[in-house]
């Protein structure tokens, strides 16, 4: 008997699975049959020696670093410092067999050494990998990499960028000329990864259940939802808001309760935040928010 894994299996038997979790109203112990997979790609075959997959990202330093933790990896501390404006984060894999290897470091070097030793952001490089032979572990190419070991080591890195990048950020619209603007646009509201694919999947198979499921339409980016006063499209990957027809954004601060749907697993709070954002606009006539009122069309 072995746990099963969707990165061995055919697209076929992944979504039987996921069929019969759903008709069932199953809510597995953890995310194995809408686990989000990711294969080596073309662009990994080419650079072979390390992937960019999740390179050029700026995350919340201090909450990355406490997630790089939780999820087993270790890093020493970005700090102005000797040998503190990068850092390499590694986790072992497949009963110690496997390393992998995430590189990041401080956005602007001189801006933390001017302030003070607190580092507000980072960013993103390569991810690495290294078979361990005797003491010591050797660096190899992605494309040596076993599928399960690459699969599990990228989902954690997109786990990272999609927790604690600034791009999740709804209130980061109002910062005006920020340095960071640009990429809070590009990454926002851009091509969905590995997580938010599976998030769009997992839509796809609730929509047709939900009271609110008439009113909405998913598209290949976007969670698009009919209101009253509007039309809004929901990022699938950042859950950040666009509103029809000049894609103006509005900004809706998370709150506490989130919309009460039953999921066949439960570790993806952007989900549930999406899903919470959809009931809302939706009854958009009913907002009684002032904040959320001034923002739309009157």
């Amino acid at each position: 008997m072995r746990l099963w894994h969707p990165v061995t299996a055919g697209a076929a038997e992944v979504a039987a699975w996921r069929d019969r979790i759903g008709a069932a109203g199953f809510r597995q112990p953890f995310k194995q049959a809408f686990r989000e997979v990711y294969r080596l790609t073309p662009a990994e075959e080419q650079t072979r020696a390390y992937s960019n997959r999740f390179a050029g990202h700026i995350l919340r330093y201090r909450q990355a670093s406490a997630l790089l933790r939780v999820r087993g990896w270790s890093a020493s501390y970005l700090g102005p410092w000797d040998g503190g404006y990068e850092s390499t984060a590694t986790k072992e894999l497949a009963a110690a067999t496997w390393q992998a290897s995430f590189f990041h470091g401080i956005v602007h070097e001189d801006e933390v050494a001017r302030r003070d030793t607190t580092v507000e952001y980072c960013t993103t490089d390569q991810v690495r990998f290294a078979r361990r032979d005797g003491r010591v572990w050797e660096r190899v190419p992605v494309t040596e990499v076993p599928p399960r070991v690459l699969s599990e080591a990228m989902r954690d890195v997109d786990l990272f960028v999609g927790v604690t990048s600034i791009a999740a950020d709804d209130s980061w619209a109002d910062r005006g000329e920020h340095r960071f603007g640009a990429y809070w646009a590009s990454a926002g509201f851009g091509a969905l990864t590995g997580g938010a694919e599976v998030r769009r999947d997992v839509l796809a198979r609730l929509l047709p259940r939900l009271a609110i499921g008439a009113r909405c339409e998913l598209t290949d980016r976007f969670l698009r939802v009919r209101g009253t006063r509007a039309v809004y499209k929901i990022h699938l990957g950042s859950g950040n808001i666009l509103m029809e027809p000049d894609d103006a954004y509005l900004c809706i601060v998370p709150g506490r309760r989130g919309a009460r749907v039953t999921l066949p697993f439960d570790d993806d709070e952007r989900l549930s935040l999406i899903l919470s954002k959809a009931f809302l606009l939706a009854a958009d006539d009913k907002i009684t928010d002032a904040t959320i009122l001034r923002q739309l069309p009157r």
